[in-house]
């Protein structure tokens, strides 16, 4: 290594060190220091994409990860627990919100192993004699505070409340870890020439290199592709630039969400089918 090239290499490092080990001025500098210990291979990849994420997690709060409540898959408190199996069998979470009246009332959580357990010794037990108390938290929570209280609490699911008490939804350790690692099921949920996973029946993941003519036949939609031949270049155009990760995008009855980026192309997006009345205008 020569001198110049030397003393050019340690005035980087005393500048990344400064940044990091005292109160950055500026993050976007700060990233964009990251950016260039990556071009000069110092870090790799999946370093800077998770550093980007922990950042990201300081900014987002609950209610921009939050599984609204007309999704949550629910079971009821006066259910006997062998009714409740089917559910489980169909769904496949651990978790599961127990409600009273409605879903508005969240009163407990129903763990499977649980439900495992007691319906050993008594398959007519109520939910609501073995559920487990719910953890609540506030929409406009950070995420990186819920982390910590996922944490303290040794808990993996959180009932989200609105200005009224009402659950608004739910949110997980999952979802909150996805957005520093990215999607944490995506290195097995697909096959070398698989473009879509369905995660359940409002939910999947794609690809972004997933061709529009396959995303039309599978999701019966009629994108154009006259300018464009995947959903990634069609969300770019939409957008307007290359998203970061977190960024959504709803077009239509269809809401994407940027789950993986290099910095110049997307890789790999979550897509949530919207109900009607609920598509907002984004850009």
């Amino acid at each position: 290594m020569s001198g110049e090239s030397s003393g050019e290499h340690r005035s980087w490092l005393e500048r990344l060190t400064h940044f990091i080990s005292g109160e950055p001025e500026d993050r976007e500098d700060l990233l964009e220091l990251l950016k260039t210990a990556h071009r000069r291979k110092l870090i790799e990849q999946d370093a800077l994409s998770m550093i980007e994420g922990v950042l990201q997690v300081s900014e987002l709060r609950v209610r921009d990860i939050t599984t609204p409540r007309s999704q949550m898959v629910v079971v009821p408190r006066d259910a006997e627990i062998e009714t409740v199996f089917p559910l489980v069998a169909e769904s496949a979470h651990s978790r599961y919100p127990v409600i009273g009246e409605d879903r508005t009332e969240v009163i407990g959580i129903l763990l499977v192993k649980d439900l495992l357990l007691h319906s050993l010794r008594d398959r007519t037990q109520l939910v609501r004699d073995i559920m487990r108390p719910a953890l609540y938290v506030p929409e406009s929570k950070r995420l990186n505070v819920l982390l910590r209280e996922f944490r303290a609490t040794r808990s993996h699911m959180a009932i989200v409340v609105d200005e009224y008490g009402a659950a608004a939804g739910l949110v997980t350790i999952e979802d909150v870890l996805e957005q520093i690692v990215g999607d944490i099921e995506d290195e097995h949920d697909f096959g070398d020439e698989e473009y879509i996973f369905r995660k359940n029946d409002r939910e999947f993941t794609l690809k972004a290199l997933t061709p529009i003519e396959d995303f039309n036949e599978y999701f019966a939609a009629d994108f154009e592709d006259d300018e464009f031949d995947t959903i990634g270049g069609l969300i770019v155009h939409h957008l307007g630039h290359v998203p970061k990760r977190g960024e959504k995008a709803e077009l239509g009855r269809f809401r994407f969400i940027v789950l993986r980026t290099d910095g110049r192309r997307v890789e790999l997006l979550k897509l949530v089918l919207l109900e009607e009345g609920t598509h907002q205008v984004s850009g």
